[in-house]
């Protein structure tokens, strides 16, 4: 293996492709990560989503002029100058026909957030990895933020785990529906704490937020708000065996501690979370989705 793998970029409508440079690329800053270079990106963005086209040529000219990224034509040119890939898409919905190439080329990835933006699409990207035995893990950074991590470890001295309370910011966008879009980051701390083995969710949507109510199959509950309204932060409240209730926020250093999981998955191919993980957030989300569309029925996942 080289002392420096190089890695390219999919996608750069998102502000992950500067942040996730500038660690990798810049050994002066503090979160400085060594051993993965950013080298190439493909541009790729989706023009029916605001945010998407709209910041797209900025990122793109930051990545070109302030770190001499070259910016390639399509994913198969990138593919030849690589080692690595960050898919960071900021659409869901074209994360399975860019894994495609990526997957046929057994180039380990990483997959930003949302996986997919539907649990169809998910499933054929969990079957694509399983195909080719690609090298791939996908998880929100608030997953790797300290005080998340900190929760999650905290069965050593609580004891087992009873229940959870996860919240974050819940933007909606329709074209990545329900929790997919930003609703995924409270998801992911509430995997992070409960780990697999959801059965159903209950889930109650409307323009100030949204409530997910899971329930796993040892009989601890597990919930999601997602906040439309008011100001938004990212935590939980944990519910332990031998302790009272624990609250905590996120201490807002995700970034640096995600690339350090990145930068360690490549080197070793061996990803922090299964894929199976992955795949029952989607399945989550999409039956929360079902949920809130049958007026908060309990919805089994579609595993």
């Amino acid at each position: 293996m080289p002392e420096e793998l190089r890695a390219g970029i999919i996608g750069c409508d998102t502000s992950h492709c500067i942040a996730f440079t500038k660690v990798m690329n810049n050994a002066d800053d503090k979160a400085h990560v060594p051993g993965v270079r950013v080298v190439a990106a493909y541009p790729s963005f989706s023009e029916d989503i605001p945010s998407s086209v709209g910041r797209v040529d900025g990122f793109k000219k930051e990545l070109a002029e302030k770190w001499d990224i070259a910016i390639v034509e399509s994913i198969e040119a990138l593919l030849e100058q690589v080692d690595v890939v960050l898919l960071e898409s900021v659409d869901g919905r074209r994360h399975l026909s860019e894994l495609k190439p990526v997957a046929e080329a057994r180039k380990p990835v990483f997959i930003d957030k949302p996986f997919a933006a539907s649990l169809d699409d998910a499933k054929k990207m969990v079957e694509l990895i399983d195909k080719h035995k690609l090298p791939c893990f996908s998880g929100s950074s608030l997953r790797f933020d300290s005080n998340i991590a900190a929760l999650a470890a905290d069965t050593k001295a609580c004891g087992k785990i009873l229940g959870c309370d996860a919240f974050s910011p819940a933007h909606l966008d329709e074209t990545n529906p329900g929790l997919f879009w930003y609703g995924i980051h409270g998801v992911e701390i509430l995997y992070t704490i409960m780990g697999e083995g959801c059965q159903s969710v209950q889930c109650t949507s409307g323009p100030d937020g949204e409530l997910a109510v899971g329930t796993w199959k040892d009989g601890r509950i597990g919930t999601m708000r997602g906040i439309r309204k008011g100001k938004g932060g990212y935590g939980a409240m944990v519910l332990c065996e031998n302790s009272p209730p624990i609250n905590k926020q996120a201490a807002g250093d995700y970034y640096g501690r995600l690339v350090k999981a990145i930068v360690e998955f490549f080197k070793t191919g061996k990803p922090p979370l299964p894929i199976s993980e992955t795949l029952e957030i989607c399945a989550f989300i999409d039956a929360a989705l079902r949920s809130s569309n049958e007026q908060g029925c309990d919805v089994t996942l579609r595993l």
